[in-house]
């Protein structure tokens, strides 16, 4: 008795896995009978980076090479289409799929920039979240830090801070100040120079701050804090040009 259930039963197992391979092969040959009727985006643009929008997006599919509306979906090399995308620096992550009405979805999720590059000889570049270096859009300015100094060239150069570990420390001392309400509208400009030493220019006060390379960041900017709650109010806010924090235990001020 318990030998005819233990068949019973893998008879019903064979029985479900064949249903499940039979629908899949009819989906899937019905996926080749479809014909693309429309392109539909799905922009994740929660952070409201508008660098690229629909439209955007739109141009970059249709520019691929490929024909795409009107021709059966078995013949839209979707992964192709998906390299060309993402060599856009602005979009993070791509993905195509078709739908079961015959729509190409593309849902493209953009890359957040934190600092912007500033040059006087070339062109400007954003840094985003990540550590990948962005053109500027002609649509769309973020308010972000600002990067400037002879050490910026090694940073284009590079194209994603990401991999080095001196630009890794740069993008924590920027989130640092990002993070921070009253350093974000503090810190107008970060000056770095060939060596990747870094000088803040501030926003509200004139003094310039040497900072130094971006290690040892939280205690800088604690000494620094100190600097403007307990020796400017004191001593003036006017009565020094620049602050130095790279030494250990010190705040030299001139």
């Amino acid at each position: 008795m318990k030998w005819k259930l233990k068949i019973r039963k893998e008879v019903k197992v064979v029985v479900a896995l064949l249903a499940i391979s039979f629908l899949i092969a009819f989906s899937e040959r019905k996926m080749d009978d479809l014909v693309c009727k429309d392109i539909v985006i799905e922009l994740d643009n929660a952070r409201e980076n508008h660098f690229l929008d629909e439209a955007d997006v739109l141009r970059l599919v249709e520019g691929s090479s490929q024909s795409i509306k009107g021709t059966s979906l078995d013949h839209v090399n979707l992964r192709a289409i998906e390299k060309k995308m993402m060599q856009d620096k602005h979009i993070l992550d791509a993905d195509l799929y078709v739908d079961l009405k015959g729509n190409l979805v593309v849902k493209v999720e953009l890359r957040r920039p934190i600092a912007r590059i500033v040059q006087s000889d070339a062109p400007d570049a954003y840094i985003a979240e990540d550590g990948v270096v962005m053109s500027v859009s002609e649509n769309y300015t973020s308010r972000v830090v600002l990067i400037s100094g002879p050490y910026v060239k090694q940073l284009l150069e590079l194209g994603d801070l990401s991999k080095m570990e001196e630009g890794k420390n740069l993008l924590e001392m920027i989130e640092f100040i990002n993070d921070d309400k009253f350093w974000k509208a503090q810190v107008a400009q970060l000056d770095i120079n060939s060596q990747g030493k870094i000088t803040i220019l501030p926003q509200v006060t004139g003094q310039q701050v040497q900072f130094g390379k971006a290690v040892d960041i939280e205690n800088k900017f604690r000494k620094l804090m100190i600097f403007y709650k307990e020796i400017l109010p004191t001593r003036g806010w006017t009565r020094y040009e620049r602050i130095n924090l790279e030494y250990d235990g010190q705040i030299i001020a001139e």
